[in-house]
């Protein structure tokens, strides 16, 4: 899915509101789940899953094409950890919302 793909079916439920508005939220959501990680934190969705970021140490690799050595300086990289709700609904079990 695409984020105009969500953008239409968010629409399609909400047939009220402006394909505009629709694209600002989205934007301001996945906006402010990359700025809280830039910062360090955590995003969790609870029964979606949650968004950290990991640290990654400098190695010494080797270039598969040329077999010359290389260093791979560490670096931060974001991390998702699906929820329980998420990974029963993407294996066909049936899912008990809380209320």
């Amino acid at each position: 899915m695409t984020r105009a793909d969500l953008i239409s079916r968010i629409a399609a439920i909400y047939p009220y509101m402006h394909l505009r508005n629709i694209g600002r939220i989205v934007s301001i959501i996945t906006e402010e789940i990359a700025n809280s990680l830039k910062e360090g934190g955590r995003v969790e969705l609870r029964g979606f899953g949650s968004f950290s970021v990991r640290e990654r140490k400098k190695i010494e690799s080797r270039n598969p094409r040329t077999n010359e050595k290389i260093t791979v300086e560490e670096k931060r990289v974001p991390y998702f950890k699906p929820g329980k709700q998420l990974k029963d609904m993407v294996n066909g079990r049936e899912v008990n919302e809380r209320k």
